[in-house]
Order: C-alpha cells, then sequence, then structure tokens
C-alpha cells in the first residue's frame, strides 16, 4: 500500500505540538495538524508488506498488538497517499465508529506491530487517523444517518462511555430503538470526565458527536442513576434487551498512615471535578494552584494528573512509580510485534519538565505514609524506595530498601495506580453474575451475562483498558445483541 518506496524515501514525522509552556496556560487541544502534502508522505511510508499486522488486533504477552477494532490501516493509508480523503474516511468508518476519539486519546498499538517498526521509525498511523476524520466533520462529510426502518424493538444501554456510545450507535444503525442512561450530568463518560479537555475537546469533540447520535434517533437521560433514581427493573419491565457497559470505575486505594487526611484524592476525582470546571468556566474545587504536588502512579491517568495540575499553576510537582524505568529500546524480552514497553517522555512529564528543568517521575518509589497539621490538612509525604524480588512462591515482589526514606512536602497528592473493576452497587441492584474478578460475568464474542437478554461489554465485563478496546466491545455486544432480538444479524 501506499507508495512502493515511500517507505525509502520518507521519514517518519510528526506535526509540532503547541509549545509546552504555552499551552499549560489555557484547555485547548495541544496537537497541530500536518499540512495534506506532508500527511501523504506519511500515508506513501505504509508499506505492501503482505501481512499487515498493524490491524491484526490480538494480544501478545498480555497487551494489544495491532488495532483492537481491526481498522483497515494500510487501505486509507493508500487513499491518504492518493489524495482521496473522503474515500479513505468510509474506510475509517467501516470499522470504527468513533475516530475523532481513538485518533486523539488511543495509544496507537497499531504503530507498536507496525511491519516498517521492526527496523526503522513505524508509520504515523495515529496521527493519519485523527487528519481524515477531522477533515471529514469540516468537510460536512460526517453527518447524521438514521435508519430507514425501525424494528419496534428497544434497548437499553447503561452507561455512555466508549463500550456504551459505540453499541448505541450499531443498534441504532440496525433499526433498535436506544435509550443510553447516564449517571453524570453529561453523556460521554470516561470520554467526559476521565481524559482533560487538552486531549479531547468536551465541546467541539464529544459532544458533537453526541448531538449527531441524537440526530440518528438515539436518546441520552443523564444524572440517572441505577439503584438510585432509576428502577433496575425498569429494564427487564420495558425494553426488549439491556446492554451494561458501566466501565470499571473502582479505584486502587492507598491505604497507609494518614489517608485520610485533607488534599488526598482519587485520579478521577480530580479530573472529573477540573472538567466541571473546565465546561463552568470556573476553577476546579480540587486545585493544584500554587501547592506542592504528588501524583502517585503512572499510565494515561498519571499523565493526564500532571498535565492538569501544571495548567493550575501547581508551585512543584513529582510522580512516583512503584516500577523500574523502561529502557529507551524494546529490550529482548519484549520483541516486535508487542506493544513495546520503551521510555517516552508523554505531553504531561514533557510540559512539567519544561517548567521545572527535568522529567517529574521517580521510579522504584512507593510511599510508606502521608504527613499533616494539628488541622488534619496533608503537608507532606514518606517515600521508600523498593526493589522486586521473588517471593517462595516465585511471584515478584516489592521490597522496601531500608535507609532509603525520604520526606517530601505535598499539600496535594492525586492517586493514578489504576482500577479494581466496576462498582459492585449496580451490578447487585439488577442481579447480575459476576466473575472472581468483580467484573460482570460474560464471555467475550458472546457478551451474554446470566440475565436473559441483558448484555456487557466494555471495562466493566473485562477491566480496565484502552477506549478502542471498549469501542471492539461495543460493537461486538451490539452484534449479539441485535441477533438476540432478531433471530440474526448483519451487524459486523
Amino acid at each position: 500500500m501506499g507508495k512502493p518506496t515511500g517507505f525509502i524515501e520518507y521519514l517518519r514525522e510528526l506535526p509540532v505540538d503547541r509549545p509546552p509552556l504555552e499551552r499549560v496556560r489555557d484547555w485547548k487541544e495541544f496537537h497541530h495538524h500536518m499540512e495534506p502534502r506532508k500527511l501523504r508522505q506519511q500515508g506513501a511510508r505504509c508499506m505492501d508488506c503482505g501481512v499487515p499486522f498493524c490491524h491484526t488486533g490480538r494480544l501478545i504477552s498480555g497487551m494489544a498488538s495491532g488495532c483492537p477494532i481491526n481498522n483497515l490501516i494500510p487501505e486509507w493509508n493508500d487513499l491518504i497517499y492518493r489524495n482521496q480523503w473522503k474515500e479513505a474516511l468510509g474506510r475509517l468508518h467501516k470499522t470504527n465508529n468513533f475516530p475523532e476519539f481513538t485518533g486523539r486519546v488511543c495509544p496507537a498499538p497499531c504503530e507498536g506491530s507496525c511491519v516498517l517498526g521492526i527496523s526503522t521509525p513505524p508509520v504515523t498511523i495515529k496521527n493519519i487517523e485523527a487528519a481524515i476524520t477531522d477533515r471529514g466533520w469540516d468537510e460536512g462529510w460526517v453527518f447524521p444517518q438514521a435508519p430507514r426502518v425501525r424494528t419496534g424493538k428497544k434497548v437499553a444501554i447503561i452507561g455512555s462511555g466508549p463500550a456504551g456510545l459505540s453499541a448505541a450507535a450499531q443498534l441504532n444503525l440496525a433499526g433498535h430503538s436506544v435509550t443510553v442512561f447516564e449517571r453524570a450530568d453529561r453523556p460521554g463518560g470516561l470520554l467526559m470526565y476521565g481524559i482533560p479537555n487538552m486531549k479531547l475537546d468536551k465541546q467541539e469533540v464529544v459532544l458533537r458527536r453526541i448531538k449527531l447520535m441524537e440526530k440518528e434517533g438515539i436518546k441520552f437521560i443523564c444524572n440517572a442513576n441505577v439503584g438510585d433514581n432509576v428502577e433496575p427493573q425498569i429494564f427487564l419491565k420495558e425494553y426488549d434487551a439491556t446492554v451494561i457497559c458501566t466501565g470499571a470505575t473502582q479505584p486502587r486505594d492507598l491505604p497507609v498512615e494518614g489517608r485520610t487526611l485533607q488534599g488526598v484524592h482519587f485520579a478521577m476525582e480530580f479530573l472529573t471535578a477540573n472538567t466541571k470546571g473546565v465546561l463552568a468556566g470556573s476553577p476546579s474545587p480540587i486545585n493544584a494552584a500554587g501547592k506542592d504536588v504528588v501524583v502517585i502512579g503512572g499510565g494515561d491517568t498519571g499523565t493526564d494528573c500532571v498535565g492538569t495540575s501544571m495548567r493550575h499553576g501547581c508551585k512543584s510537582l513529582l510522580q512516583i512509580e512503584i516500577l523500574p524505568q523502561p529502557p529507551l529500546d524494546r529490550a529482548a524480552d519484549n520483541p516486535w510485534p508487542e506493544w513495546p514497553k520503551v521510555y517516552k517522555l508523554d505531553y504531561g512529564q514533557e510540559e512539567a519538565a519544561a517548567k521545572f528543568g527535568a522529567d517529574p517521575r521517580i521510579y522504584l518509589t512507593t510511599v510508606k505514609q502521608f504527613t499533616g497539621d494539628k488541622a488534619g490538612n496533608l503537608k507532606g509525604l514518606v517515600t521508600v524506595e523498593i526493589k522486586w524480588e521473588k517471593n517462595d512462591k516465585g511471584q515478584f515482589i516489592p521490597r522496601e530498601q531500608p535507609g532509603t526514606e525520604k520526606t517530601l512536602p505535598a499539600q496535594l497528592v492525586l492517586l493514578a495506580m489504576g482500577f479494581l473493576g466496576p462498582e459492585q452497587a449496580l451490578l447487585k441492584e439488577i442481579n447480575v453474575e459476576t466473575d472472581p474478578r468483580s467484573n460482570v460475568k460474560a464471555d467475550h464474542g458472546k457478551f451474554t451475562t446470566s440475565l436473559p437478554g441483558v448484555f456487557a461489554a466494555g471495562d466493566c465485563r473485562r477491566g480496565q483498558s484502552l477506549v478502542v478496546w471498549a469501542i471492539n466491545e461495543g460493537r461486538g455486544a451490539a452484534r449479539e445483541c441485535d441477533r438476540y432480538l432478531m433471530g440474526s444479524t448483519d451487524l459486523p
């Protein structure tokens, strides 16, 4: 695909982001687009590689390798090279309901398994995807497409994150009447309140898609908390099928001394409060301005806490990670096409480094204690270095290294250590069976729960994962839900 010699003629090139010290002054998206000529060159780098691992979408060593929704990447790379943008958007929409989301927030496992990446930097797949979909919106190629015929079947979706939205879009396409229940004040779930505005604009990207879905006939009911102000029985009495897409929102805690001090917050508390403040045009009630901030945990959520704290105007910032610093290049036990576990400076760390002079991350470290003043306010924390060693069962566990304790100032600590699974109250209310990890019990590919006509998709079924996996699951659950309702299905 692309130009046969493109991967030889052109180097990998990405658009220049807004300068770090400029972008921390606002909440606007920090990515720029490339000019079309350069994007065509990047599309030309896509090889006629025979077996395009970029769209295989498999799990290797527990991590995504290739695109989980099997995007037809070589095809739309070729179309961009040939300057056929509208056709490229058509191929992109064949597998992806929301490329404007994945083109911004997906970590791009497709690039990690790009065949070109074996020996040289891979094709800029994510950047091209974002450019295609944004041009499609700008040109008016993305517009409401309501089904011509309705089946008379009613489907409820619980949760409006990426899994719920993709399930809703597909089931509506099949002609069913779809109602999405969301407990927050705005639809979007993780896309609305879990990802900050500078990565994914809420008005111009998320709500734009929601409004289009409403025009296609999908109904959204917000402030609808099942078991609180929505009776669980409504789904069995008034709907022909239900899809549970509530996500995995139960955060991992750090139960050490001083945890209850004022100033220690879960990451999602902080990020949600901030986005609500941004949308309302008011300061966030959990604010990092003028404070020594410590983020505990890495990953995308930790990075988002760093970037948000930088925009608040924090006094200082540290990020503590219990794992070792990744290598600069793939290790021997992390071969292609596995996801490359290598060191990178993400947008938040880049901003902190620009202001404070260095990457804010401290590796192989954990927190032993939070310290506070007499009024119960956080004033600092005690850290200790750790070493990973095998126990008598052969499992790697962290062991504290005596004499490495340090006391650090902190008036705000953000816990970004991942999630344990879905919140259990709703699952108990509707009496659905869970697996040993507390997720909704439903096999991948079938998505059927212990209740007839009730399906589950996304993080509430598989555990914490990527937005692109949630879209995969939402589409899969919609397909099986349609089969249950109609006896057969034409959904992909």
